[in-house]
């Protein structure tokens, strides 16, 4: 497990979630909002690296397996972009012998990789690790 040394200015509950499945992306925000996080959402990568540019969060929730630049390439360009934004890559694919594994993606300078469906209690765990607890 690796601890991530997020930029000082950011607050831990600025969080952007990118993932192309409107149900999914709207589950993980409710949870991370339900948690007193603030939280932006992306439909798919090009608009999420898009808002990066504005105003870069403390953390990325991404899933993996999207139209568009996504897998272990995007992870690496977000984190030589973004050395400071933490990342939480998701996907449904890990370990299944489709596309990137799990392992990949933490190679690739995932903070760490959750397989779908992920569970409410291991996202907000992780998330706090990275970036803290939400100020309430």
């Amino acid at each position: 497990m690796r601890a991530v040394a997020t930029d000082p200015s950011k607050r831990p509950g600025d969080i952007l979630v990118i993932d192309d499945d409107a149900i999914l992306r709207e589950l993980v925000t409710d949870w991370l909002v339900g948690a007193g996080y603030r939280v932006r959402v992306a439909a798919d990568c090009c608009t999420g690296t898009a808002d990066l540019g504005r105003n870069p969060p403390a953390l990325i929730v991404s899933d993996m397996f999207m139209p568009g630049p996504c897998g272990a390439e995007a992870i690496a360009w977000l984190k030589r972009e973004h050395p400071g934004v933490a990342l939480i890559a998701v996907s449904g694919h890990f370990n299944s012998g489709q596309g990137l594994s799990a392992q990949a993606a933490l190679d690739a300078g995932a903070d760490r990789a959750l397989a779908k469906p992920v569970k409410r209690g291991e996202l907000l765990r992780a998330v706090a690790e990275l970036v803290g607890k939400p100020a309430r």
